[in-house]
């Protein structure tokens, strides 16, 4: 099945989760028939040609292919698809290599039905023995072109050996001649059997089939088996598996000594199972670094173990009756239960002697649980299975110990692996009796939660889904009244694991497990409520799982209980329980939701909030209450929400404590301390009481991970119950008691203490303490003038000054949760008076901060340009100028610190959120924006918009840019909505000329970027946005319906429409410069897109003189403007290139020195002159070969300028200009006379333009004398001789 991870929340994505479909095995039928027919009656036309016989071959493969995960769709068609291939095959006129490719089709249907079904339709008469086995006889071992056909061939030949007839019958006269004998058929089919098991490809396989059925007749087994058998033993004695041939020799014997002891009957196999055992073990195959040896040599041990027991059914195994899942469900609705008591008979044989060999097969198999390769200890543990269900009760229950000792935590995690599949094994075949299922029950809650770690990550993931295996093979082998003790245990761990697993495997495996167990068992508490939250495809997203699959169910339940207050009303309606969203849109019912954190309120109905508060950010809405004409009620009511259930509740928070908050990986600790804030909510007593406590005391763990988690676990549940306590306007002291909240004051001072924040450590360690501060601001916590408050001023200030020494991947992670600290602990604890700040501390950290804008490291001017933009607006009152006047001089670029593109990014974001933190207000330049400072701070982020930096990491001129854009519109809309009269008619218009600059620009998700904030302040309405250019034009060109279903970033949709600004006259000189790269640079999909629409405008505009006039105007002002700046240069004689090839201005060429071409040729002249960059050099070269079109002077100027690179210092130079220069004079046949045409070419093409200068210059000096130009001069260098 296709699957693939729902989208985040939030997503358009999810507005229709509850019409989910998943695609995967959804076709009906082999729909190709007719097709697949039609190819394999032309067979006999393509199999002699190269191109045509792989072409049919290619095309049947890919026929195939699309049914490997539904092949029994081919099942009625398989017979005419093998008619018609058999038919080639036993015409005895059909070339070999018509065979061969007939063999190739046959294989292909067998590689996606598998063998065992496609074997009974191969023809088994005895009529087909001998020309089957003719055919097998003639075939070359070491053709490795045509394995296919003895593969085949030897599957086809293991059918024919069913025959119900003595073969012996089938010889006829062994005796031709006298004294000449042929072989039997018996001893050629053994012959051949025997040659092909040493063979290194697929035809060993094929072999190993043979062997079986043919070994195992009536009539063969009396005579060949103890041969064969003795030869099998004597190769795998021969053998080594440190060699290539030992290994190909020991496989092919392993399958076929395997599949032997399969098919063979017991009476015929018991004689030989003990020899074959000794010899395996002399074989020592457990040593052996081949997977596939190992998991051979587990078969046929375990083949040889079922061979010494006598095959019975085991009379103690555990029977749990009808296992029908239908019938369980109905007996549910009924309210009953199928109550079969477990009946345990006797062992009939239990003393019965067992065999000596079973031990030691036992044990191999025990061993081969542990082995480190998953298909061994598959193996082993079906092995495992098998042996057990023919032991006496006791000898099995001690198989069962032994597994169980699997599960040691000295033992390796390969071991608990192959101990959860040897359980779910015994559990299956109803061999694990219930009362071994408190041992049982106890090991697999600890698989569940299997994770150790091995260097920089850890291991455990296949015993976690191994363990959900267990669970799943539980659920339908035992009645629920033999789990029932067991129920909540794993009940709470599958959950668990469903929400709250690292790896996405073992939490859909889990969600499965739990499905399947509420499906029949039918007693795991609220599962119906839970499946629905916590689904396959809700648990595929891990952020999904720890935070919001918990306000899903939340929302659901909402509406699902407002249904049932609302009885009589829903009655009416017809409506019973839960209710589908279209069912909410039949009633009145409103429902109010609340964000926690924004303050946004939403009324409506169901259905309506249903997406809009999925577009709020699912975890921080809460339903808030429900109005109808039955009575309100609020937040206090139940909610159907996993942590909502007491069964899961504590175990959830328990598991996060002891398991997640101490885990390896980061992202899993943050993400259980945020699960940890939204638990809290609803056990907040148990949260306070003991979580807390325990938490407290992991904060001064040795273990960096565990101390790590526990601090940003205090943060976040000491935050959750402030919240708590807020609703009900108490201060969070009501839910931590003293000693918890001296607990959390004492962290920061205990750490330094300990110098805990040095170090590798000490990264985590700022990063959570930043966390634990702004939690516990936001808390309001009683620490005002307390002197931890200048400690945790002291750890924010020392963090932003040595980002520099952070590695550069958690750098911006510490970066903003320092700047987030700041701006919380500010708000809290440094206001004197309402609206006050306490002018000592403001004149402090105002000024110690802009002192830092001028630190040498990059990194500090970055941590502290956004710390100055996260101030309160209490602490910039009567600073404001003194902190824009220094963000400024941070976003200008200076020759000292043009390669700062981060620091001039974090700049501009920190002017932007200061402007939104202190608002707009007239005459106030040092409390607010206004007109005597909103010029200033259009000017610094205007002139951020030309930032093309590149260094090693590519052009870090995009973060400026695009930081710069977005502050640009937050300023425009802040300004707008409160004093549209401070947006100039100038700035505007830059402003949007450069955006749709960037629009038309080649990055592309930078330019969606851009197009976002172009199309915002267009559309814009509360109120328009003043002074907009061409605001009627642009509102048609891109109209506000069309907003959201174009993507920006794909160049097909976004560059034609915007080459159509091209014909508005303000925005055509920036429009085009964006072009120009866009068109000059290296993606294949940009320059196709970007040259078709360019190209499209100019067609639009030939007809018109003036337009096309001013259209190449603009473009010679780019180059002028943008002369030897090679970002936009070499893309501009790039883009030359391409209109002058494609006649976009030959209008011109009919003017002899059109001023177009004559600046043209001056512009380009100017670009190349003493140039060594090559991109440009030949980009020049093709400008130049162009610009002959253009009649006088200026083509016998580019005529000269293409003669000077014909001796360019550079070979390449000069062979490339030969090239252009022969192609471009056939091209335009007018540039040279009729006459002397055949010359030029011939000395273009027959000089070598990559031989010495003084060869190359006599040629060239000879092409000037044909063409008419004068001969170049050498230029004496200054201070020559």
């Amino acid at each position: 099945m296709a699957l693939s991870d729902e989208p985040a929340a939030g997503g358009p994505e999810e507005e229709a989760e509850d019409e989910t479909l998943a695609f995967g095995a959804a076709l009906e039928a082999f729909g190709e028939s007719a097709e697949t027919r039609a190819l394999l009656g032309r067979l006999r036309e393509v199999h002699g040609g190269g191109a045509e016989r792989e072409v049919a071959l290619e095309r049947f493969r890919v026929i195939m292919d699309k049914y490997q995960e539904q092949p029994h769709l081919l099942d009625p068609h398989l017979e005419w698809m093998m008619n018609l291939l058999l038919d080639i095959v036993q015409d005895q006129t059909s070339p070999a290599s018509l065979v061969h490719l007939a063999f190739k089709f046959l294989y292909i249907i067998t590689k996606v039905r598998g063998y065992k079904t496609f074997l009974r339709l191969f023809p088994h008469e005895v009529a087909d023995v001998e020309p089957v086995l003719d055919l097998v006889t003639i075939q070359n071992p070491k053709d490795h072109e045509a394995w296919e056909t003895r593969y085949m061939l030897l599957l086809w030949l293991s059918v024919t050996c069913l025959i119900p007839f003595d073969f012996s019958r089938l010889d006829g006269n062994l005796l031709t001649q006298p004294g000449q004998a042929r072989m039997s058929i018996m001893d050629r089919i053994l012959q051949i059997a025997e040659s092909y098991l040493i063979v290194s490809d697929k035809a060993r396989d094929a072999a190993a089939v043979l062997v079986s059925r043919f070994i195992t007749r009536p009539d063969v087994k009396q005579s060949k088996m103890a041969e064969f058998l003795d030869w099998s033993l004597c190769n795998l004695a021969r053998s080594s598996f440190q060699t290539m041939q030992g290994v190909i020799t020991m496989d092919g014997t392993l399958q076929a000594l395997a599949q032997i002891f399969k098919h063979g009957k017991r009476e015929d196999c018991l004689p030989y199972a003990a020899t074959v055992l000794r010899c395996l073990d002399g074989c020592r195959l457990p040593e052996s670094n081949q997977t596939l040896l190992r998991k051979l040599g587990v078969k046929l041990v375990q083949r040889l173990g079922l061979t010494f027991l006598k095959p019975k059914v085991a009379a103690w195994r555990y029977q749990r009756g009808c296992r029908s899942l239908a019938a369980n469900l109905q007996l549910l609705t009924q309210g009953q239960s199928e109550q079969k008591p477990l009946i345990l008979t006797e062992d009939d044989d239990e003393d019965d002697d067992v065999p000596e060999g079973v031990e030691r097969v036992i044990e191999q198999l025990l061993v081969g649980l542990k082995d480190k390769d998953t298909v061994v200890r598959w193996s082993a543990a079906k092995g495992i299975g098998r042996m057990a269900g023919r032991l006496p009760r006791a000898l099995a229950d001690d198989v069962v110990g032994s597994v169980l000792d699997c599960f040691s935590f000295q033992e390796t995690d390969k071991a608990w692996h192959g101990g959860c599949l040897a359980l779910a094994e015994l559990g299956r075949r109803g061999l694990l009796l219930p009362s071994r299922l408190v041992d049982v029950v106890a090991v697999i809650l600890k698989a569940l939660t299997y994770d150790e770690k091995r260097g920089a990550c850890s291991v455990g993931t296949n015993v976690r889904d191994a363990a959900c295996y267990v669970c799943w093979a539980f659920a339908r082998a035992y009645e629920p009244q033999e789990l029932k003790p067991f129920v909540t245990a794993i009940s709470s761990a599958l959950v668990i694991a469903a929400v709250f697993d690292r790896d996405i495997n073992c939490r859909r495996a889990a969600s499965a497990a739990f499905q399947e167990n509420v499906g029949r068992q039918g007693t795991f508490p609220h599962g119906i409520d839970i499946l629905t939250t916590a689904d396959y495809f809700a648990v595929g997203n891990r952020s999904n799982c720890f935070l919001v699959i918990r306000w899903r169910a939340q929302l659901r339940a909402t509406v699902s209980l407002s249904a049932r207050r609302l009885g009589p009303q829903l009655a009416r309606a017809g409506l019973r329980g839960s209710i589908s969203r279209a069912d909410m849109e039949m009633f009145p019912l409103q429902i109010g939701v609340s964000d926690t954190q924004t303050g946004i309120e939403l009324t409506g109905t169901p259905g309506r909030l249903w997406g809009e508060t999925r577009r709020m950010g699912g975890p921080a809405v809460a339903p808030l209450s429900c109005s109808s004409s039955q009575p309100r009620w609020g937040v206090n009511d139940p909610h159907v929400f996993i942590a909502g259930f007491p069964e899961y509740t504590q175990p959830m928070i328990d598991h996060l404590v002891t398991m997640k908050i101490s885990h390896w990986d980061g992202v899993i600790r943050e993400l259980a301390a945020r699960a940890l804030h939204n638990l809290a909510q609803q056990a907040p007593e148990f949260s306070a009481t003991q979580v807390f406590p325990r938490l407290l005391s992991m904060t001064l763990s040795p273990d960096l991970h565990m101390r790590h988690g526990s601090i940003l676990a205090c943060a976040e549940v000491a935050y959750a119950l402030y919240k708590l306590a807020a609703q009900e306007n108490r201060p969070v002291t009501d839910h931590l008691d003293e000693q918890a909240v001296q607990g959390l004051k004492q962290i920061h001072q205990q750490l330094y203490d300990r110098q805990l924040y040095r170090g590798l450590g000490g990264q985590l360690m700022r990063q959570a303490v930043c966390v634990l501060i702004e939690k516990l601001s936001l808390s309001k916590m009683p620490f005002r003038g307390d002197t931890v408050i200048d400690g945790w001023q002291w750890l924010i200030n020392d963090t932003l000054r040595h980002l520099h020494l952070i590695s550069s991947h958690s750098r911006q992670q510490m970066k903003d949760a320092a700047v987030s600290a700041l701006a919380a602990l500010c708000s809290e604890y440094y206001m004197k008076e309402p609206g006050e700040a306490d002018p000592a501390i403001q004149e402090e950290l105002i000024t110690q901060y802009l002192a830092e804008l001028r630190n040498p490291e990059e990194m500090t001017r970055c941590g502290f340009s956004l710390a100055l933009g996260a101030l309160p607006g209490f602490l910039l009152k009567g600073r404001l100028q003194q902190v824009l006047t220094g963000l400024r001089a941070v976003t200008h670029t200076s020759p000292e610190d043009v390669s700062f593109a981060e620091s001039r990014r974090d700049g501009l974001k920190a002017i932007a959120r200061i402007c939104q933190t202190v608002g707009v207000k007239a005459g106030a330049p040092d409390e607010a924006v206004c007109g005597e400072n909103v010029s200033q701070i259009y000017c610094a982020l205007l002139g951020c918009m030309d930032d093309y930096t590149t260094d090693s990491r590519g052009d870090v001129g995009t973060w400026v840019r695009k930081a710069a854009m977005t502050s640009l519109m937050d300023l425009t809309l802040l300004l707008a909505r409160s004093q549209p009269e401070l947006i100039e008619a100038h700035t505007c218009e830059r402003i949007m000329c450069c955006v749709a600059q960037q629009a038309s620009e080649k990055i592309d998700r930078f330019r969606a970027h851009a197009a976002s904030v172009f199309l915002t302040l267009l559309h814009f309405d509360s109120p328009p946005i003043p002074h907009v250019p061409h605001r009627g034009e642009l509102e048609k060109l891109f109209p506000r319906s069309d907003v959201a279903s174009v993507n920006w970033s794909a160049p097909s949709q976004a560059f034609p429409r915007i080459t159509q600004l091209l014909g508005l006259p303000t925005y055509r000189y920036h429009v085009l410069l964006g072009l120009v790269v866009s068109l000059g640079g290296l993606t294949e999909s940009t320059i196709r897109h970007s040259t078709q629409s360019l190209f499209e405008y100019m067609k639009g505009i030939q007809s018109d003189p003036q337009a096309l006039g001013s259209f190449s105007g603009t473009l010679l002002q780019i180059f002028e403007d943008n002369l030897l700046n090679e970002r936009v240069s070499v893309p501009l004689l790039k883009t030359l290139d391409h209109v002058l090839t494609h006649g976009c201005f030959d209008i011109f060429t009919t003017e002899e020195d059109h001023p177009f071409a004559v600046k043209l040729l001056a512009l380009c002249k100017k670009e190349i002159k003493n140039s060594k960059d090559i991109q440009k050099l030949l980009s020049g070269i093709a400008v130049f070969c162009e610009m002959v079109q253009f009649p006088g002077d200026v083509r016998r100027q580019a005529l000269l300028q293409l003669c000077l690179l014909l001796c360019h210092r550079f070979p390449l130079i000069r062979k490339t200009t030969a090239s252009q220069v022969y192609e471009t004079l056939l091209t335009y046949s007018d540039v040279v006379g009729a006459d002397v045409l055949d010359e030029v070419v011939t000395v273009l093409s027959d000089t070598a333009w990559d031989a010495e200068l003084a060869v190359v210059r006599e040629q060239r000096n000879r092409l000037c004398d044909l063409l008419g130009v004068p001969r170049p001069q050498l230029v004496p260098q200054p201070g020559a001789c």
